[in-house]
């Protein structure tokens, strides 16, 4: 089951920096001389440091390039689901995740073309159990390939 799964997980980067002018842009410079879109992304930090999560089109030519340059990185598996865009849309998936005990990590929201839905990408604790969870309830997943279109 897991392996049919696959389809409908995206692959993050994320890249710990330091915490000093300049650090940030040194990432997306490197992306954007190789010509590697950022989709979606998000920063947290520390006073010491911060954790750059992003999708990018080709996670692995960027995966590669990163590491080149002596960025600290890793790979998560997150799903990106489309949400509707109304009160309590958001609610509604947290609430069967909830049910389900299943934990959302962290989250973060990206802009797509898509009208009356926002795309939010979730880290969930029970990564396959909440696909399927979704897929049950007839939540749209966007797969990898559908982000990046």
């Amino acid at each position: 089951m897991a392996e049919q799964l696959n389809e409908f997980k995206s692959e993050q980067i994320s890249v710990f920096l330091e915490n000093r002018a300049g650090r940030l842009s040194e990432v997306t410079r490197a992306l954007s001389e190789a010509g590697l879109n950022i989709r979606a992304l998000s920063l947290a930090d520390t006073s010491d440091f911060g954790i750059l999560r992003m999708i990018i089109c080709d996670a692995k030519k960027a995966q590669a390039l990163l590491k080149e340059k002596g960025f600290t990185l890793g790979i998560t598996y997150v799903v990106a689901v489309n949400v509707d865009d109304r009160p309590g849309g958001l609610d509604e998936i947290l609430q069967l995740m909830s049910s389900h005990n299943i934990n959302v990590e962290y989250m973060y929201a990206f802009v797509t073309r898509l009208a009356h839905s926002a795309t939010m990408i979730f880290r969930f604790d029970k990564v396959d159990e909440a696909i399927a969870l979704l897929r049950e309830n007839n939540i749209e997943i966007l797969s990898a390939d559908k982000i990046c279109a």
